[in-house]
């Protein structure tokens, strides 16, 4: 199935779009969409170690189960003063 990934700070800069659609098995889990994003975006692979993904507004683990109409959002470590 193909979802689209919603990219914030640095990931939106890395692939220079605010998201990115990629393929991914049907079902998927979490761990599959960050596999997927790796391979199918490579400008993202260096991120995706420190990343988080949320699903639905709430952060996942990596067994989390990804659906069709699920909000998918790779959120990249920030920092704040």
């Amino acid at each position: 199935m193909q979802i689209d990934v919603l990219l914030f700070a640095a990931a939106k800069e890395a692939a220079q779009n605010e998201k990115v659609s990629i393929e991914i098995p049907d079902p998927a889990s979490a761990a599959d969409v960050l596999e997927a994003l790796s391979s199918q975006v490579p400008q993202l692979s260096g991120l995706l170690p420190s990343s988080r993904l949320a699903v639905d507004c709430c952060y996942v683990a990596a067994d989390a189960v990804i659906t069709g109409a699920s909000e998918v959002a790779l959120i990249p470590p920030v920092s704040g003063g």
